[in-house]
């Protein structure tokens, strides 16, 4: 079955519903983690805070790839 598509019980094309997830999961994973760099800022941490915010904008930077491939390709 994992070689089956399943674009046709939920109207979207694997690749692209798979797009769609990362998206999100990017977003929400950049606002999860302001709540993590907040924090280790109020605990004094600065290694931790400065691992969460690089994490972060790796997110932010898969959010943004994401809706460039998205932007051409849901029509």
């Amino acid at each position: 079955m994992a070689n089956q598509e399943a674009g046709n019980v939920s109207g979207t094309k694997d690749k692209n519903y798979n797009l769609v997830w990362f998206l999100q999961a990017c977003l929400e994973n950049s606002l999860r983690l302001e709540t993590y760099i907040d924090d280790a800022v109020r605990d004094g941490d600065d290694e931790v805070a400065d691992l969460f915010r690089r994490a972060q904008s790796d997110s932010k930077k898969g959010a943004e790839q994401a809706k460039q491939l998205l932007s051409g390709r849901l029509s």
